[in-house]
């Protein structure tokens, strides 16, 4: 995954994969910055290696930052946000 044109491809793309069961690495390249971090994590991606080195205490937090999210998440298993407003 690299440089900011059509890089929205690799969510989708891990996604997917997860969700079909894919349990091996998958590790996001290039231009990378603190906020995608953990939207990636969120979508599958478990290994991170951007172009230019990140603040490790920054990109822990960066994980954990937001409690509620607008799309279901892959990985941990969260709920989307609208769905907790509206239960089926």
């Amino acid at each position: 995954m690299s440089g900011w044109t059509g890089q929205r491809r690799g969510y989708s793309s891990a996604r997917i994969l997860r969700e079909a069961g894919y349990k091996g690495e998958m590790r996001a390249v290039g231009d990378l910055v603190i906020d995608m971090l953990g939207h990636l994590r969120r979508c599958g991606f478990d290994a991170f290696a951007p172009d230019k080195a990140l603040n490790p205490t920054d990109a822990q937090n960066a994980f954990g930052r937001w409690d509620n999210v607008y799309q279901a998440t892959v990985v941990d298993g969260r709920q989307a946000i609208w769905a907790k407003r509206h239960p089926a």
